[in-house]
């Protein structure tokens, strides 16, 4: 015996139709109950009387719909998404089908076909998490999160790096976007600079706690500010960090997304290096807001333009203090700068000043806003005294030279509290390019040639010539 399935719409049908043939309704009554005209009504009367109610099971289930797609363009699109596109998910397989095969297909579709021929496998149901959503922010540029993603954006074809990137809290909108080799002061510094240039001061940065946003090892005798947030403050931009990552949820989502959708683009456009992504991101970027950016609640921008007065460059550089020595010199990370003996300089003896690094390598000595000009004289990179070796050692002290030489020169390092620089950067600072980066244990270098070998015998000794050393 054959159970029918029927759905609720058509178990309801069933019912209403029942009561019209009982006359406890009127087939006008059932026609606003099932919203069909007449006709229709009668014929479902009809199938009813002859076949019950199995009459009333819709006959299209179990079969195919009309509006299928054959199985010949299934296959191509699937095929085309496993040359190309095998590790895309379906949302974004489909904006690349539409754009540049002019395929045009629903999320859902395409994710059926994947499912299919194997290519998706479809997730489960994520257990729901409890939690107090914060509302956005009512304008543009009133909040803008902040954090660097540490990913391999080039799928090994690249170095590995960090993107830092700029989000608006109340549009979902990318500000800006940086490719950097790492995530330091200098870099966001950069960035920052960029982000100004741009769009403008908004009211506030929303950030972590990295150091370069919050001096994490603040003491008593300094303001407690990092770089960053003393040039910030100078410029009138607040710095505000989250407790934790879940508070600045909108630009960790936006990282994830950036990690899947930005890898594959620039896969796609072949970018293998920082400077050609940091070209390609502007273009990104505009595809991505409109996909993915939403309008304010208030259509008033919080953004505040730059002053006259303000120089943005001038202001993000990596600031201290040094004391002038009664000869015109200061030290700073263990180099000595000099200053011309001009008359503003002799009048600076013995009084503070300030040494500010740009992030670009480029230094200059500042009192007020006047900079001075001056020498380096770099005592990491001086000549070390020459040494006295007997002749009887000299085959030796050369070998260790050598061995030195093809190496690093020295394994002397700067300040520890100095800034973290890019290997591109200029300047005095600038990194050392060497031959290898292999450690040399200067205590084994000449070994074998110092170590003393086996005892000759009495006729090896002889035949040398040496028979007044034989026992």
């Amino acid at each position: 015996m054959t159970v029918p399935t029927m759905s609720v719409a058509e178990a309801s049908r069933f019912e209403t139709l029942v009561r019209v043939e009982r006359g406890e309704i009127r087939v006008a009554d059932a026609m606003v109950l099932l919203r069909l005209q007449r006709r229709q009504v009668y014929r479902l009367l009809e199938r009813l009387k002859q076949d019950g109610a199995a009459g009333l099971i819709s006959r299209r289930r179990g079969r195919p719909s009309n509006r299928r797609f054959s199985d010949a363009f299934r296959n191509e699109v699937a095929g085309l998404v496993r040359e190309r596109y095998a590790d895309f998910g379906p949302t974004l397989a489909a904006e690349y089908l539409a754009e540049r095969h002019g395929i045009t297909l629903s999320h859902e579709t395409l994710r059926q076909i994947m499912m299919a021929a194997g290519l998706w496998t479809a997730k489960a149901a994520k257990r729901a998490t409890l939690h107090q959503s914060r509302y956005r922010r009512d304008r543009r540029g009133e909040l803008v999160q902040v954090d660097g993603s540490d990913h391999d954006w080039f799928e090994g074809r690249g170095p590995r790096c960090s993107l830092l990137v700029y989000i608006d809290d109340a549009t979902s909108e990318l500000m800006h976007l940086e490719m950097a080799e790492s995530e330091s002061a200098f870099s966001y510094m950069r960035a920052t600079t960029a982000y100004l240039k741009r769009h403008g001061k908004p009211v506030a940065f929303y950030t972590d706690k990295h150091s370069a946003f919050r001096n994490n090892n603040a003491t008593a005798d300094s303001d407690g500010m990092s770089h960053l947030g003393r040039a910030l403050d100078r410029l009138g931009v607040e710095i505000i960090c989250a407790n934790s990552p879940q508070a600045k949820g909108r630009v960790e989502r936006a990282n994830g997304t950036l990690q899947d959708r930005l890898v594959k683009a620039m896969r796609l456009e072949g970018i293998n290096s920082i400077e050609e992504a940091n070209a390609f991101l502007p273009r990104y970027m505009a595809r991505h807001n409109e996909r993915f950016a939403c309008p304010p609640r208030e259509r008033t921008d919080a953004h505040r333009p730059l002053a006259p007065h303000e120089d943005v460059e001038a202001e993000m550089v990596w600031r201290e203090e040094r004391t002038v020595t009664a000869a015109l010199a200061l030290h700073y990370n263990k180099a000595m700068f000099i200053l011309d003996p001009t008359p503003l300089a002799r009048s600076l003896a013995r009084k503070r000043v300030q040494i500010c690094e740009y992030p670009d390598g480029r230094i200059e000595i500042r009192h007020g806003q006047r900079a001075l000009p001056y020498t380096v004289f770099d005592k990491m990179r001086q000549v070390n005294q020459a040494a006295i070796v007997d002749s009887k050692q000299l085959g030796a002290a050369l070998a260790l030279a050598q061995a030195i030489q093809a190496t690093a020169p020295h394994h002397r390092q700067r300040n520890n509290n100095e800034p973290a620089r890019s290997s591109r950067s200029v300047g005095v600072f600038a990194p050392v390019v060497t031959a290898t980066s292999d450690k040399v244990d200067r205590r084994r270098l000449c070994t074998p040639k110092l170590k003393r070998g086996p005892r000759l015998s009495n006729e090896e000794l002889i035949a040398r010539g040496l028979g007044e050393y034989a026992r």
